[in-house]
């Protein structure tokens, strides 16, 4: 009995038992991941270092937004219209030459700060533009039944970069240098690069449309009218824009006088999300994700206020394992509602509408992190924004009242691509 309770809180692997492109994605995202959180530990650093100024690292937001937003919109309707498969593994190749960029400027007698920037603005683009590709995709390969499984295991190895990474960043920074930080991210996008080039072709339906302004407003008229959808993306980019403090750790490690701790202060949320994630078995029996959206924001907000209340280094770092913990729950809540309700017609396009959702709140969060701890001081960016946070998800839930009662079982979108799905893979078996 015992051993029956404890495997079923562990991970649900039947999306990796089913699906060849499950585990090539699975092993491409954790060393990607890896390499990017070197590089995203180290830029801002970086930036911290040649500046001396929160509301300079903050901008990074700034100039990284534009390229999201119009190239996650571009991406979901090209998603649509080619090859999933040649547009991930061309805009990883591209990926890994901006980190190039990164270490060549690094390794000058005087760094540059323009380039940081620049590099910065264009990582965001590329980002956007390979994203709705890579989660229509992943809508592709795994059975229906196994959407929440296989975004709880996407998690997973997204936590494993995000753990390891920023935890050995500030090591290799401190010790080695900026340069060694960005070899290491090249090296990760050469691996990756090798590893999406296996993967299965994925070519649009016959009747695709060429990508068009038309096609993305045809897309984004469909998320309107779906009050579900638009909770999701309201409640994660009002947690995110209100609770992201992410790029003035730095200055709260210096205020507590632990500079030694900003790699653990990066990877605390991501161990938090991991610790979630390694007992998420419970997850696949869950019908009602809407509740778990709202309730894991609200988690986060409220966590990050803590954080920025207490003076203690370790219990500050519990208080971000924690916000890490909210965000991962209402992760899989938000994937799990989209994979399960979006027609696949549409998937790439929902999908940069959802990347602009989770992308574009910690971009403007970041600007207003930073503009804030410049304006009031570091601790009170924390508190404040984490309160804030949990009155606009609290709003939301009572503005949006769907995305509380949504259910798996009895919705029609989801009842809908649940029926589409099974007569796609009905001739195969």
């Amino acid at each position: 009995m015992t051993t029956s309770r404890f495997a079923a809180v562990l991970p649900d692997l039947a999306p990796w038992r089913s699906s060849r492109d499950f585990r090539l994605l699975f092993f491409q995202g954790v060393v990607t991941f890896f390499g990017s959180f070197m590089a995203l530990i180290a830029l801002p650093l970086q930036i911290k270092e040649l500046t001396d100024s929160p509301l300079a690292v903050g901008a990074m937001g700034a100039v990284e937004l534009v390229p999201l937003v119009v190239l996650g919109l571009y991406g979901g309707a090209l998603a649509d219209a080619v090859d999933r498969r040649k547009l991930i593994l061309l805009t990883e190749a591209g990926l890994g030459l901006l980190a190039l960029v990164l270490l060549v400027n690094a390794l000058l007698p005087q760094p540059l700060l323009w380039p940081l920037y620049v590099v910065a603005a264009g990582v965001s683009g590329l980002t956007g533009l390979q994203r709705p590709a890579l989660d229509s995709y992943m809508a592709r390969i795994v059975p229906h039944d196994q959407l929440t499984a296989a975004a709880a295991l996407n998690a997973l190895r997204y936590q494993i970069g995000a753990i390891a990474g920023p935890s050995l960043a500030g090591l290799t920074v401190a010790y080695a240098g900026h340069a060694a930080a960005y070899a290491v991210t090249v090296t990760g996008f050469a691996l990756s690069v090798l590893l999406c080039s296996r993967l299965s072709p994925a070519p649009p339906s016959h009747d695709a449309e060429r990508p068009s302004l038309g096609g993305i407003l045809e897309g984004a008229r469909y998320a309107w009218s779906r009050p579900v959808l638009l909770g999701t993306y309201a409640v994660d980019l009002a947690a995110m824009f209100f609770a992201f403090p992410n790029t003035i750790f730095p200055f709260l490690a210096d205020e507590l006088d632990a500079t030694w701790a900003i790699g653990l202060m990066y990877a605390a949320g991501s161990v938090g999300s991991l610790l979630l994630g390694l007992t998420s078995g419970w997850a696949s029996r869950v019908h009602r994700h809407g509740l778990l959206v709202v309730f894991g924001a609200a988690s986060w907000g409220l966590a990050v206020a803590a954080a920025g209340w207490f003076g203690n280094i370790w219990v500050v770092l519990v208080c971000l394992a924690v916000a890490g913990a909210g965000d991962m729950l209402s992760g899989l809540g938000r994937a799990t509602i989209w994979n399960q309700t979006i027609p696949e017609e549409l998937r790439g396009r929902l999908a940069g509408i959802e990347v602009l959702s989770y992308s574009v709140g910690p971009q403007l969060g970041q600007l207003r992190a930073g503009a804030v701890a410049g304006w009031t001081g570091t601790r009170s960016a924390f508190w404040s924004g984490g309160l804030a946070c949990v009155g606009s998800v609290a709003l939301l839930a009572v503005l949006l009242p769907k995305l509380i009662t949504y259910d798996a079982r009895t919705d029609e979108d989801a009842r809908r691509r649940r029926a589409a799905k099974e007569a796609a893979a009905a001739p195969a078996a």
